[in-house]
């Protein structure tokens, strides 16, 4: 564990709430803390794996919220995608643990890249159909998200939003709060694996997520509450 001047605990705090937000409403919230933890000194491969701190207690927070609010139905479609969804993601994280600080300082750049691209040519139809049925070729589709997952996570919610509207039919809401799930169970699994490599800092990544769960049950409250939450989603993605 490293010792930390005072003014990177408050940089940390506030961009985790911030990112708690943005991952709570839609995804892509790791293209803001990915990034600061490097700048404030951690090798890209710990700052991949400390980064998986805060999403764990964000997620929590957010389930919560939403299955209060009712916003977050556990219906059988969401289930069957669980465990394609840890297998990528454990495979993902074994990966990633194996790769030098330099490439994996690559890596993540080139995610930024593709996370930008997918922000603005994403799916057009957020929120128009119900969930009916899981088609067969979701499963495959999951097992290469959860891949990304655990590999990297930024953009990760919005993979999951995307194959969530498009192949199991949620609505915007709703998937949202079924991909609060699926990150969730998908970074426990991840986590584990680089803390065993040593490849997390707790002192940062517990402050961030204290910050990532302020952020998450405000945005969450809000997905609850306000009938527009729907666009609002679709705004913060592009």
């Amino acid at each position: 564990m490293l010792t930390h001047h005072w003014a990177i605990y408050v940089v940390a705090l506030v961009a985790g709430a911030v990112a708690g937000a943005i991952n709570t409403l839609a995804g892509s919230g790791s293209t803001l803390t990915l990034p600061m933890l490097i700048f404030l000194g951690l090798p890209a491969d710990v700052a991949n794996g400390t980064n998986r701190v805060g999403v764990v207690l964000q997620n929590i927070v957010g389930m919560v919220t939403l299955r209060r609010g009712g916003k977050l139905p556990l219906d059988a479609n969401m289930w069957k995608l669980v465990l394609p969804t840890l297998l990528g993601g454990g495979a993902g994280a074994m990966v990633a643990s194996d790769l030098s600080p330099q490439a994996m300082s690559i890596v993540i750049g080139i995610a930024m890249t593709f996370v930008l691209v997918l922000l603005l040519v994403g799916p057009s139809n957020w929120g128009e159909y119900e969930s009916t049925r899981t088609p067969i070729w979701l499963f495959p589709v999951m097992v290469a998200v959860g891949f990304y997952g655990g590999f990297v996570q930024a953009g990760v919610g919005v993979l999951m939003l995307a194959s969530l509207v498009a192949g199991a039919h949620y609505d915007a809401v709703t998937a949202n709060g079924v991909k609060l799930v699926l990150t969730f169970l998908l970074t426990l699994v991840a986590l584990p694996i680089f803390a065993m490599n040593g490849q997390v800092d707790w002192e940062l990544g517990f402050l961030m997520a204290a910050g990532q769960g302020v952020g998450a049950y405000m945005a969450a409250r809000f997905a609850t509450k306000s009938p527009n939450a729907g666009v609002w989603i679709k705004r913060l993605l592009i």
